[in-house]
């Protein structure tokens, strides 16, 4: 995959810079071994994802990537470290492939990302000092290991933008010729050979001239091209493209001669650019992993397919094998009864097996008849008959009918066992079909990667709310700032206002809407309220809750007190939903349009056909909500993002026991 030009690397970070400084760092993520997804809250933007792949590319994403379920060590480091900083500014290092973050918290800290050779990321602490690298790096000229200094690479070429006519005539001094003496300083050699196509417009110059025969004039045309080339990374007038043709594909920020012949798909920036053209491409990538993952599992089960039905096919042998020497040993009782007696008769003469052995062979050779079926005697006296060319064990110590039996017995058990084995291969092969289901659907995710979309929400949407059983809307706070607005902005005289009786839960408003008020509503509202609170991430079943009128809440505090943002003075008389139930139902419902609700489960059954229980837990959001989009996302309208925001604030488990009794009440 084409690795990002210092071009590139600069019009990136300029434009980082503008959307970047001054944004929250939230949480960072490792999809892959080499790459790093760190997010960030823009004001008035919200979230934006920014992707960092080794010795590859940077640049802001709408595509997301699935996340391990175990984070690595490195992305936790940043966020123990740097979430919740504020990004001072990005910058390219000396026209080089390496980019600075540089972010503010309890210390000034940088990220820096290597985009050179394989690549690195690396989070530094206000001196300079690495704090953890990605990669852990050791060469003769360098040392990136945590508690070292950081020193960036050595300094090469030159700074397009900046660099003097002087400084670009001394580049020619060389032995090379033209385009290596301009790719190798900085440019590459998409951008060497630009220069000298366009400079060839103004004055003859063959790429592969020797520097040694450029003049002066032809050494100025070249300087001329080079600034007016990149004026306008400087002047605002860059024109971000995808172009391709048959055989290749790039992105680049300014329109080129080289490409003249080729489409061109335009962008409103470099980042929409670049996301397109390397998300798509990652995307395969990361397919391939993801097959060779999902093969080895697929792999597994073929593998103990195969096994089982050879075993299957050896007890099928087993038992026709057995049958037909029971039988061949019963059609030939006489023939194999005198040879039992004979080798008896020597045993009560004390001869040894051996001793009858060889006098069987002698008389098996001498033609006599009864000997003819001899093949062997082992030390024990075991006789190897062969009769019809079937070869059958006779124990001279048993009756000819207790012989012929043990070959039945063993074609019986043969026949158990078959039994078990057809049971094992059908199992087997449903776990087969299942796991290559499942296979087709990861991979069809995977090959189809989903743009996430910003949505414009509804205004409730934008809070906690549902849908009671009776179609009343109610809605709740998702933190201080909407707390403060579900009361000051949405709290109308003819509301009910609730709250759960625990220090952190949301201010949660029925919006009755002329209806009246019944014990249902008042329930419902207070799973709701009671959910939405802290007792969910405690991990308790049920919590008190109470209501009151919009009149007993006010925001004037008692004479000397102070009520921090989000709260609120309740006067009079407290009406108690007592032990409300500590649970929530996710699904679908279409109200104003098919949306996402969360809420209790009595409503979320009344509204939605397909839906998931909740009960606090110990699964983490992200595991949590691909479960849920796998059960209940049959029309493909929700991301995962949508159900984690709707997700109680605390860890989640399915209550399997509730799905199970409405399966079997359903039964």
């Amino acid at each position: 995959m084409k690795s990002m030009s210092n071009v590139d690397v600069y019009t990136i970070s300029h434009e980082l810079n503008n959307l970047l400084s001054g944004a929250r760092v939230d949480k960072s993520f490792q999809p892959t071994k080499d790459i790093v997804v760190m997010r960030f809250h823009v004001a008035g933007t919200g979230r934006v994802d920014l992707v960092m792949q080794c010795g590859s590319r940077i640049h802001t994403s709408q595509y997301p990537l699935e996340n391990p379920t175990m984070p690595p060590s490195f992305p936790m480091i940043l966020r123990k470290r740097i979430k919740g900083a504020h990004v001072e500014s990005i910058t390219q290092h000396n026209f080089d492939r390496v980019i600075e973050i540089r972010v503010k918290k309890d210390q000034y800290y940088t990220i820096i990302v290597e985009l050179f050779d394989k690549g690195n990321i690396i989070l530094l602490d206000e001196e300079n000092n690495i704090i953890q690298p990605l990669k852990r790096k050791l060469t003769s000229e360098r040392d990136i290991s945590s508690k070292r200094q950081y020193s960036f690479p050595e300094e090469r070429g030159i700074n397009p933008i900046s660099t003097t006519e002087e400084e670009f005539k001394e580049l020619f001094s060389e032995e090379s010729d033209v385009v290596r003496t301009l790719a190798r300083n900085g440019l590459g050699s998409l951008y060497a050979e630009e220069i000298i196509k366009r400079a060839n417009e103004k004055t003859e110059i063959d790429k592969n001239t020797p520097n040694s025969e450029l003049d002066n004039v032809q050494i100025s045309s070249l300087f001329e091209v080079l600034k007016d080339l990149f004026a306008s990374l400087t002047d605002g007038s860059i024109k971000p493209q995808i172009v391709k043709n048959d055989a290749k594909e790039d992105v680049v920020p300014l329109d080129l001669v080289k490409y003249d012949d080729y489409e061109k798909t335009y962008y409103e920036n470099f980042n929409e650019a670049c996301d397109e053209f390397y998300s798509k491409k990652i995307n395969a990538e990361i397919k391939d992993v993801k097959e060779s993952a999902w093969n080895k599992k697929v792999n597994k089960f073929e593998k103990r397919l195969r096994l089982q039905e050879e075993t299957l096919d050896n007890f099928k042998t087993t038992i026709e094998e057995s049958q037909h020497k029971g039988e061949v040993i019963y059609s030939n009782y006489t023939t194999i009864e005198n040879i039992v007696n004979v080798v008896n008769s020597a045993r009560s003469k004390d001869y040894s097996f051996k001793e009858i052995g060889k006098t069987l062979k002698n008389a098996k050779k001498e033609g006599m008849q009864e000997a003819q079926i001899y093949e062997s005697i082992d030390k024990l006296g075991v006789l190897t008959l062969n009769i019809d060319d079937t070869s059958v064990i006779i124990d001279p110590k048993l009756t000819i009918p207790e012989n012929a039996e043990n070959y039945y017995e063993k074609a019986k058990k043969a026949k158990r066992k078959s039994k078990g084995a057809l049971i094992a291969i059908e199992n087997t092969k449903k776990q087969l079909e299942k796991i290559k289901a499942k296979k087709d659907i990861a991979m069809e995710h995977v090959a189809t990667p989903k743009k996430r979309v910003k949505k414009n929400l509804k205004w409730y949407e934008k809070l906690r709310w549902f849908l009671s059983s009776e179609g009343i809307l109610v809605i709740g706070g998702r933190d201080a700032n909407s707390n403060e607005n579900v009361v000051k902005k949405y709290l109308e005289p003819n509301d009910i206002y609730l709250h759960a009786d625990i220090h952190g839960a949301s201010s949660t408003v029925i919006k009755l809407n002329g209806s009246e008020l019944n014990d249902n509503i008042i329930k419902e509202s207070g799973e709701f309220a009671a959910s939405f609170s802290s007792a969910w991430s405690k991990g308790f079943t049920s919590q008190d809750v109470f209501w009151v009128h919009p009149d007993q809440v006010s925001k004037t505090p008692e004479a000397g007190e102070f009520l921090a943002k989000g709260s609120f003075v309740i006067r009079g008389h407290r009406n108690y939903i007592r032990g409300a139930r500590v649970k929530l139902g996710i699904g679908i419902v279409d109200y104003e349009g098919k949306r996402i609700m969360a809420g209790p489960v009595d409503a979320v059954e009344a509204h939605c056909e397909r839906y998931v229980v909740l009960k606090p837990g110990f699964t983490k959001k992200e595991a949590i909500a691909k479960k849920i989009i796998n059960k209940i996302n049959e029309e493909d309208l929700l991301s995962l993002d949508d159900i984690i925001r709707v997700l109680p604030s605390g860890k989640c488990d399915i209550d399997e026991e509730y799905h199970q009794r409405k399966k079997y009440e359903k039964s």
